[in-house]
């Protein structure tokens, strides 16, 4: 008799439970998931490369407080030409140089 009624119990189980399961919060659930990763993982990457900036650019700057070869350098430059963007009259060349202004969208 025991036999009988777990079979009937199993046949009935198997009628009534033909469709797989699903997620109660559907498909838009999932959808929203990977939005929310994606733009978890898109932020993470920012903090990792700025965090990244903020370490070369403190190890660049506390490297050696007296090392002056780029004071070298510019000096350098200027003696073979490079204009010196801190002269006056080279900024205002630099103003009134149409090729440059319509090169920004300014004319």
């Amino acid at each position: 008799m025991f036999k009988k009624l777990a079979q009937r119990l199993k046949d009935y189980n198997n009628r009534t439970n033909t469709a797989p399961v699903t997620l109660p919060f559907g498909d838009s659930f999932a959808t929203s998931k990977n939005e929310y990763l994606k733009n978890m993982s898109k932020k993470a990457v920012e903090l990792y490369e700025k965090q990244t900036d903020i370490h070369n650019f403190s190890k660049l700057v506390l490297s050696n407080p007296e090392n002056k070869t780029h004071n070298d350098m510019v000096k350098k430059l200027f003696e073979d030409g490079v204009a010196d963007p801190f002269v006056d009259e080279k900024l205002a060349d630099l103003a009134n140089n149409r090729k440059f202004l319509r090169d920004l969208g300014l004319l």
